[in-house]
């Protein structure tokens, strides 16, 4: 890390707007200066979400751009202006993917320092900050810095399957300009749980989203969904930062988060009893056909907000993702009969609510008929919810406590399945035989739930699973497909 790990960035936002979501990065402050106050401690941790929702991070590549084009999601019949083309045929040498992951590793890494930052100042200024409120940003700190290195594991590393004991990448705890050494995939899931539970504990007494009175709702419901004239439960509180905790790694973001790297290690009792943390809490209502049929986009809910644990506020959604998906056979869509093969339209899924409400037929003359995606449209001008990006889904729990359960409770686990579908349109239950089955209905599911979202690839590359294309076919499940490399410079400085 010897390029990168000396690099701190800490954005600073001048706190008069409305919501914090809203501060804009206008200045660099030096460390001396910024953790001075309890303010200084919040712009830090908001800087770093700020990073991590630039278009090379999840407020456009790892969510909407590469991991998808390699899921073989999208499909290419024009002319390759966005020049994902020789990604999705698996060119790794192709200078555009090169700078994509490589700038995706020095960002991810970035923000991972100033996390280091952020904590090691708690240490040395802690007597700035009431106890709650160290409490909630050292864990919100922890949080992200496991986090982020899991996707950097999942990225750059073999998946724990296929590598479990192989060198795979640095995880660095020090803000310091010392080279961190490679860690192998298991020490780093390892360092990752012990920074996620850390975390957890941390700020289980502190999060306000474990409140009764804290319930996921779209915002300002009185002027947008005619509900009473309430403050909406996720900004009531007076102080900005404990606003809208869905918008951070709160405390049932961490479960879903410690499900999901549990689940990669193959730790399946772990990852199940997070997943039932957050299923169990009752928590996130499932959108109603309501709100994902309103015809009026002022009021439609195309991305299940209130079903989210987590997601990336990404305010300038509407000039990178919307722009790429509503552009015609430029950007990225889905030609009808592959959408009509992966939301198995020709059978129950035809009913799929999701499959009826995020495509569209595309404009143009020929004789390509595509979909455009619609699940990342919106009215800018008056919107039901925040311009979120889905990080961590209510689903997901679902998904991971059926796989996770299904040794132990083949029919408890397929009862999962069946529920998330239910509030997808299906009325038809599964019903299997076998785990092969099973799993092959599980990725099928996951995949219709997670379009254009950048999960899905990870799903494949866990399970080593080969990679199914548009119209039928796969790719070969192959280290050579699942393992970014590293960049060059890391190489250089010894990191191999």
């Amino acid at each position: 890390m010897k390029n990168i790990i000396w690099i701190a960035v800490i954005l600073l936002g001048l706190s008069s707007c409305k919501k914090w979501l809203d501060v804009t990065p206008v200045s660099q402050v030096p460390e001396e200066d910024l953790f001075k106050t309890q303010e200084g401690f919040e712009e830090a941790i908001n800087g770093v979400y700020t990073i991590c929702t630039h278009m090379n991070l999840y407020g456009y590549q790892l969510s909407t751009g590469f991991p998808e084009v390699l899921a073989q999601n999208y499909s290419w019949p024009g002319d390759d202006l966005l020049n994902f083309k020789q990604t999705s045929q698996y060119n790794y040498k192709d200078p555009y993917f090169i700078a994509r992951k490589d700038t995706a590793w020095t960002r991810l890494y970035n923000a991972i320092v100033n996390c280091n930052l952020i904590l090691k100042n708690l240490e040395t200024n802690k007597d700035v900050l009431p106890a709650d409120r160290q409490a909630l940003i050292k864990a919100e700190a922890l949080a992200l810095r496991g986090y982020l290195h899991f996707d950097v594991l999942r990225l750059f590393a073999p998946s724990f399957k296929n590598g479990a004991g192989i060198k795979a990448i640095p995880y660095v705890t020090e803000f310091s300009n010392k080279v961190t050494p490679l860690s192998t995939v298991t020490e780093v899931l390892t360092k990752i749980i012990t920074d996620l539970e850390e975390a957890k504990n941390l700020i289980r007494p502190v999060d306000p989203i474990l409140t009764a009175e804290y319930i996921p709702s779209y915002p300002d419901d009185a002027d947008k969904v005619n509900e009473p004239d309430v403050i909406p439960e996720e900004e009531r509180s007076g102080s900005l930062f404990l606003q809208n905790r869905r918008h951070r790694l709160n405390y049932y973001a961490i479960c879903g988060e410690l499900a999901r790297v549990y689940l990669y290690q193959e730790k399946n009792s772990e990852a199940l009893a997070n997943a039932r943390e957050v299923i169990e809490s009752k928590k996130f209502p499932w959108t109603t056909f309501k709100y994902f049929y309103e015809p009026d986009p002022k009021y439609k809910d195309r991305i299940m907000y209130k079903e989210l644990l987590f997601g990336w506020y990404v305010p300038n959604i509407k000039d990178t993702l919307a722009r790429r998906f509503n552009s015609g056979i430029s950007g990225f869509i889905i030609e009808e009969n592959a959408a009509n093969v992966l939301y198995e339209a020709g059978s129950s899924g035809g009913d799929d609510w999701r499959y009826k409400n995020w495509f569209i037929p595309g404009a143009g003359s020929g004789t390509i008929k595509w979909y455009e995606l619609q699940k990342y449209k919106r009215d800018f001008e008056r919107n039901l919810h925040y311009l979120m990006l889905p990080a961590i889904r209510l689903s997901e729990m679902y998904y991971i406590a059926a796989e996770a359960a299904y040794d132990s409770d083949p029919a408890g686990a397929v009862d999962y399945l069946n529920l998330v579908r239910h509030n997808r349109g299906y009325i038809v239950d599964l019903t299997v035989s076998d785990k092969a089955t099973f799993i092959d209905e599980l990725v099928k599911e996951a995949r219709k739930e997670f379009y254009g979202e950048g999960q899905i690839f990870f799903m494949y590359k866990r399970l080593n699973r080969n990679i199914p294309t548009l119209l039928g076919g796969s790719t070969p499940a192959s280290d050579k497909i699942f393992v970014m490399p590293l960049p060059d410079n890391e190489i250089e400085f010894g990191n191999r």
